[in-house]
């Protein structure tokens, strides 16, 4: 397999050293912008199947021209990107997957479906843990039952040790973070799609010690399509994210102060973003360096099986690797994409189009892909 990772950052980085540990994986071409280095645990790969490529994304002519020196693309880089990234790949007739998370551009990735299919290759964004591996373990739950009344999912990336006030550290980029914490979310009620307020309906959610309890809040993003697919269809679906208690609060109040607006304000004869000021001041307070992350995700679908109540419940709690330096939310971000390509190099996503990964991706292989990289994928039946 030859594989492309567009975007050196975390999760970029992430995903090229979980492809170098398949044998069959014979190049990796890393490409960005720019190298300053390569993270401690990718620089003994730098050779023969470690390539670092300097690449501009916005020069179509060179992407196709890399894209078609490789068998899959995965992408790393910021969502707004992904469309034009799609596009090349068809071109190319080569498999692609990215890290997604704006639901829009999703729909418009997919109107590529029949020119995918006529070059035979797969195209499948939102290929992270939220959305990405949620939605599988999502859709492996409702296969599982007759009918399902319910789908509630819950995704953390929060501190092993948490600090105040936020309790609170940078695991991906904070301009995202804020972006979940100011959009309107989907969600399916009695059937039918509608939009809440982020940071809204906070509810308590339990985990094992030592994580314990935390707080569960409306995020925008984590349920991709299938609030569309399955309106009418499943009466209640929600994505809420997770975080140590009093964070939402806190930020809500934040919020509500227009500290994350985006509207210039005059200060002292200068316009400023207030959020651009957020960032600046808050952003290196939350940069932990030698901090150590975990991630606490609880995908649970309830309904009924054979006539009875029944539910499947799917588990999982990752932290920071010490002894490679990759943080919790690397792993399941950044594996979660190699696994995605590796697959669609290897014919398990198919047939050819344009697919979420809960509607192509074989849920029990990509588990125990999970379950070989450290990951315990607990699932349980009720």
């Amino acid at each position: 397999m030859r594989m492309l990772v567009l975007g050196a950052g975390l999760q970029g980085s992430a995903c090229a050293y979980d492809l170098l540990q398949n044998p069959a994986v014979s190049q990796v071409r890393l490409a960005d912008l720019r190298f300053d280095h390569l993270p401690p645990f990718l620089a003994p790969f730098s050779g023969a199947r470690l390539i670092p490529t300097t690449l501009d994304v916005r020069d179509r002519e060179a992407v196709l021209a890399v894209m078609r020196e490789c068998d899959a693309v995965m992408s790393a880089i910021p969502y707004y990107f992904n469309l034009q990234l799609a596009e090349c790949a068809v071109e190319a007739g080569v498999h692609f997957c990215d890290l997604g998370g704006n639901t829009g551009i999703v729909f418009q990735q997919k109107e590529l479906a029949g020119k995918a299919r006529a070059k035979g290759v797969t195209i499948v964004p939102d290929c992270g843990v939220a959305p990405g591996m949620v939605n599988i373990f999502a859709e492996h739950g409702i296969r599982q039952l007759d009918t399902v009344e319910s789908v509630r999912i819950y995704v953390g990336g929060l501190p092993q040790r948490p600090e105040p006030p936020l309790n609170y550290q940078i695991v991906y980029s904070l301009e995202g973070v804020l972006d979940y914490y100011t959009t309107l979310s989907w969600v399916v009620r009695n059937g039918k799609r509608e939009q809440v307020v982020a940071l809204s309906e906070r509810e308590p959610v339990s985990f094992p010690a030592p994580v314990g309890e935390l707080e569960a809040f409306h995020t925008a993003g984590g349920l991709s399509t299938m609030a569309w697919r399955y309106e009418g269809t499943i009466p209640t679906m929600e994505y809420k994210t997770l975080r140590y208690p009093g964070h939402a609060s806190m930020m809500e109040s934040i919020r509500e102060l227009g500290l994350l607006d985006l509207d210039p304000v005059d200060v002292k004869g200068q316009k400023v973003v207030p959020r651009d000021v957020f960032v600046s001041v808050v952003g290196p307070r939350l940069t932990k360096p030698k901090g150590r992350d975990l991630l606490a995700l609880r995908v649970t679908v309830s309904g009924m099986k054979a006539g009875a109540p029944a539910t499947r419940q799917f588990d999982l709690i990752d932290r920071y690797d010490e002894q490679r330096g990759i943080s919790a939310m690397m792993r399941t971000t950044g594996y979660s994409l190699s696994i995605t390509g590796q697959m669609q190099v290897r014919g398990d996503v198919t047939p050819p189009g344009v697919w979420t990964p809960d509607e192509c991706m074989p849920a029990a292989a990509y588990i125990a892909e999970l379950r070989a990289r450290g990951m315990d994928v607990r699932e349980t039946s009720g």
